[in-house]
């Protein structure tokens, strides 16, 4: 496993729900979502998408790569 697979392991692993803290909010309040991501740098926008991709779809290293497709063509003699 390389580095940067295993610092995405940990980083899903880490992810832990507090359980002991309940907020609750009204569906009509603003929220400070969209100010916290414009906060952001585009870079760490898109670590937090891939990690909530890797959430959401689970994370397998053994997938990391694209599969290899072969195919040949013929084409016609002139």
């Amino acid at each position: 496993m390389t580095h940067a697979e295993l610092e995405n392991t940990r980083a899903i692993d880490a992810l832990k729900i507090d359980r002991s803290v309940i907020t609750t909010a009204s569906l009509h309040d603003e929220s400070d979502e969209k100010a916290y991501w414009l906060s952001r740098t585009p870079e760490e926008r898109l670590e937090a998408l891939e990690l909530y991709r890797q959430i959401a779809y689970g994370y397998d290293p053994n997938t990391l790569r694209f599969q290899r497709v072969l195919e040949v063509a013929e084409f016609p003699v002139r």
